[in-house]
């Protein structure tokens, strides 16, 4: 007897578990003596067993009444039923390798398997709407085969790991109404043919012309083709007109020939080498093409982005340009823009990019509306085709679970089930706008490159494929049965097709109405021109306005008082200090018609509790950002999710195609930029000098050595000056807050036409040292070297010190305390482009002067040391070479002890003035 139903018939407050034993003795003793206990008692025990013999005979008569029905027990159907949209994928014919597999499998799924009553076989079954389906089946074995026909055919359906209701009952409803009830109709099927056609008789093409060339061959997920162009015209319909898509190596060119129409004469070129550029470019199937395109509903603009062979670093990438392009377009809530994510199983399961754009997919910085996953499943990753050795999950999808999206396993072998599944995907994410993810399992023909011998590592696998026959063959022979298609006719297209790129022309796709337009090359945006002149009127009134708060806003004590003293320094012409400065750069642009995004870890307090661009309520939590009420332009500004490499790919892809935006992103700390370093060097270094693609995306990296250890000090200067070269970004140490705010306004007047490395300060985000008058802000500019112009008359000057960054105030302060006149120390603030001629003007000033160094807080294997000596040997003719004045070199950037680090500093100080070297 339990607790609750104790309750029920007792009613009592005291019915509780202390009691309950003794309450269940009680019972115990009444039934071996009913006069044994208190009238109460006997009263209470009689009222149970009335209540049993009630529930018992209820249960009786349900059993007959409904025996007396034409059809079975409702309970045992929709137990059936639930099985099916649980576990039906696992029992679905979706691997083109594994058919014995799946028809044993398949067949185990009877009556028996169900403990389904054999004397109910021939009974008539009613699925009422409560069950979300208004369906008569003559007799279990229509039912069954109906239901298998919906979940175990060649597509399994994912979903049920979805806890929203109404989404899953949409999932259902769609498949159970819409899935296999009825084929495509003739036109259709012909299309698809066309397109299956097209993707094999490339590829074999290719093949031929150019026999153990890399093309990374898409037969064996042939498929996708069609389901491409199904995607295409789809979405146009939809009113989706732009499609922004991120995919890897395997089958991209034959997607750039037959889905994006690039000219197969440049095709050809770039495989005979013959292709002529002024960049030194990249290998064909990591390039990238635009292309406009009609359909009979309207006209749409597909991007296949360029990628490096990091695989799925694209992701986010293209991630950024759609969201990009949503806030261009300012009608968010129509999503006419959607990313296309296409992948291969062992990178989209083995590389963590991937979870890191699951995990911001839906967050407000980053949403895109819900992007479009195809996983080119070819059941290997390289030479590795053992599941225990590619991954810990069932299936590659298992990470898009954790957004809760539904998973479509889709067998390659039939181009019909992936087309059905791209329009039901395009249907759910424009209802629900979340991800989606088509798995569309096939097979790689041959090996990971066509240079090698795949059965050396997978024997058996490549046996089964060898005896396999070719999608073509299978889609051929079904429509020749349908009596649809004549050989003759299969042919015909085959023999067009190959006479089309004997000639070298474009593809145009036979597919419903699609056709290529024209052929784009990406239209950079408008962009508004910023004035390096500033209004001093202009820029009180904007600092004012950024700075006041709103009444009644109560705002932290703490954040209040930098408010405060902001107005102070307009008032009583106090100087400016970085985040104040800063925020009036963005405030100013802002006025002038140019757009920020800023994101990062803590960006809009500041890491380092500077910036407060946003503020909080700290009664009711509401959050208000001053910058927002300029409305010239748009302000955005995000705190991201703790990941480094995916939000700043998506910054990156961000910044390739709003050119009238100053795009930011800040690492928390600088060190933390090297989790994104794959993003630094195969996009914002190089993708000028490979694809021809600018960007003008700009990197804050707090940079200085605090004591706070290896990964809080050093942003590793090293490594960004290793990357520069032909003009590819530009690479600067601002030290005080005009500088920052000169800075970034230059970079506006240049157009944004390459990336920004900033590396921003720490400490001296607060020294008085780095603060700037008001005056330096509007009547100044960026310099790209500072030193005081004093010693241009002194001419006992023996020694020159150059350096960078926080160092230069350490040095300045011992310089005024030990009364020093011999020593010029110059602070470089641009280190790429470097200010070569400026540098030489002085030194030429100086010819005198032997002792030249090179002082630094970094290690001498880190910093800007090795940069700063290969640049001075040219510069230093006949002045002898430029010395060291650092830390030792050293494996790790900074120590973790801050009384170590005080006394390594100490020493790097003493040794400027004490001469020691």
């Amino acid at each position: 007897m339990n607790k609750k139903n104790l309750k029920k018939i007792f009613n009592e407050f005291w019915i509780n578990s202390i009691n309950q034993n003794y309450i269940e003795k009680m019972y115990i003793k009444y039934l071996n003596n009913k006069n044994s206990v208190s009238q109460l008692w006997k009263k209470k025990f009689k009222e149970i067993e009335k209540n049993k013999k009630k529930k018992n005979k209820k249960k009786k008569n349900k059993k007959i009444i409904f025996q007396k029905k034409n059809y079975f027990i409702k309970e045992k159907i929709l137990k059936i039923l639930s099985f099916f949209r649980f576990k039906g994928h696992k029992y679905s014919d979706i691997n083109p390798l594994n058919k014995k597999k799946y028809k044993k499998k398949i067949n185990k799924l009877n009556y028996i398997f169900f403990n389904f009553n054999k004397n109910y076989l021939n009974k008539k079954i009613n699925i009422n709407k409560n069950l979300n389906i208004k369906q008569k089946f003559l007799n279990f074995d229509i039912f069954l085969k109906w239901i298998k026909k919906k979940y175990c055919s060649t597509i399994g359906f994912e979903f049920c790991h979805i806890n929203s209701k109404k989404e899953k009952k949409w999932i259902q409803s769609y498949i159970e109404k819409n899935w296999k009830k009825s084929s495509f109709k003739k036109k259709k099927k012909l299309d698809i043919l066309n397109a299956i056609i097209y993707s094999q008789t490339f590829e074999k093409y290719i093949n031929t012309k150019y026999p153990g060339y890399k093309r990374f061959s898409l037969e064996g997920n042939d498929s996708l083709i069609p389901g491409l162009y199904e995607l295409i015209t789809y979405s146009i319909k939809k009113n989706i007109l732009d499609l922004y898509i991120g995919m890897a190596h395997r089958g991209r060119l034959n997607v750039l020939i037959n889905v994006l129409g690039k000219s197969t004469t440049q095709l050809f070129k770039e495989f005979s080498g013959k292709c002529n550029t002024l960049h030194n470019g990249d290998v064909k199937y990591h390039l990238g093409y635009y292309s406009k395109v009609k359909t009979k509903y309207n006209t749409g603009r597909i991007n296949l982005e360029y990628n490096p062979s990091h695989l799925e670093i694209i992701n986010p990438v293209v991630m950024g340009l759609t969201r990009s392009r949503i806030d261009f377009l300012k009608f968010k809530k129509n999503h006419s823009v959607l990313s296309i994510m296409i992948h291969g199983d062992a990178s989209f399961s083995g590389q963590g990019v991937i979870q890191e754009i699951l995990n911001m997919s839906q967050t407000k910085g980053y949403n895109v509306g819900g992007s479009l996953h195809i996983i080119i499943n070819n059941q290997i990753g390289f030479t590795t085709s053992d599941i225990n050795s590619m991954r810990s999950s069932y299936y590659c999808t298992d990470i898009a679970k954790l957004i809760e999206s539904p998973i479509f396993h889709v067998n390659s072998d039939d181009p019909e089930a992936f087309v059905f599944s791209i329009k039901m995907s395009i249907d759910y994410r424009k209802k629900f706008k979340k991800d989606v993810f088509i798995d569309l399992i096939g097979y790689r023909k041959n090996g990971h490159n066509e240079s090698e011998e795949p059965s050396v590592t997978q024997p058996l696998m490549y046996k089964k494929i060898k005896n396999h026959r070719s999608i073509q063959e299978i889609y051929s022979k079904k429509l020749i049965n349908e009596k649809i298609i004549k050989i003759k006719q299969i042919n015909k297209i085959e023999s067009n097709y190959i006479n089309t790129l004997d000639k070298g022309l474009v593809i145009n796709p036979n597919y419903s109405s699609l056709k290529f337009q024209s052929f784009l090359k990406k239209k950079k945006s408008s962009f508004n021109k910023v004035k390096l002149k500033f209004s001093k009127n202009k820029l009180i009134k904007i600092f004012k306005l950024i700075n006041t708060l709103p009444k009644n806003f109560n705002a932290h004590p703490l954040v209040k008082k930098i408010y405060l003293n902001r107005l102070e320094m307009i008032k009583k012409n106090k100087k400016l200090d970085w985040g104040a400065a800063e925020n009036l750069a963005y405030g100013y642009l802002l006025k002038n018609g140019v757009s920020c995004r800023i994101s990062g870890e803590d960006v809009s307090r500041g890491t380092f509790f500077h910036r407060h661009i946003s503020i909080y309520d700290q009664i009711n939590g509401k959050k208000y950002t001053p910058l927002k009420n300029i409305k010239n332009s748009k302000f955005y500004i995000w705190d991201s999710v703790l990941s480094e490499e995916a939000v700043l790919a998506f910054e990156y892809g961000y910044s390739l195609r709003n050119k009238n935006t100053l795009n930011i992103w800040e690492a928390q700390f600088g060190d933390f930029s090297n989790v994104a370093q794959v993003v630094i060097d195969q996009f914002i270094s190089s993708s000028m000098e490979k694809w021809n693609q600018t960007s003008g995306i700009v990197i804050y990296l707090p940079h200085g050595y605090e004591g706070q250890g290896p990964e809080h000090s050093s942003a590793r200067i090293e490594r960004y000056l290793q990357l520069c070269s032909n003009d590819n970004m530009r690479v600067c140490i601002p030290t005080n807050s005009s500088q920052i705010f000169h800075l970034l306004f230059s970079h506006v007047h240049k157009k944004m036409n390459t990336p920004l490395i900033i590396f921003s300060p720490k400490s001296l985000l607060r020294n008085p040292l780095s603060s700037s008058s008001f005056s330096e802000i509007y009547n100044g500019k960026f310099q790209k070297l500072i030193y005081d112009k004093s010693f241009i008359k002194n001419k006992n000057i023996s020694k020159i010190i150059f350096c960078s960054g926080k160092i230069y105030y350490e040095l300045l302060e011992k310089y005024k305390l030990i009364k020093i006149k011999n020593i010029l120390i110059i602070k470089i603030e641009q280190f790429y482009p470097f200010p070569k001629i400026k540098i030489k003007k002085i030194i030429k000033k100086y010819f005198y002067v032997k002792n030249i160094f090179w002082c630094q807080e970094e290690p001498s294997n880190q910093g800007a040391w090795n940069y700063i000596k290969n640049i001075f040997e040219k510069i230093l003719s006949n002045q002898g070479n430029i010395k060291y004045i650092g830390r030792n070199s050293s494996s790790s950037s900074a120590t973790g002890n801050i009384y170590i680090h005080k006394k390594e500093q100490l020493l790097i100080i003493d040794s400027v003035f004490k001469n020691r070297i």
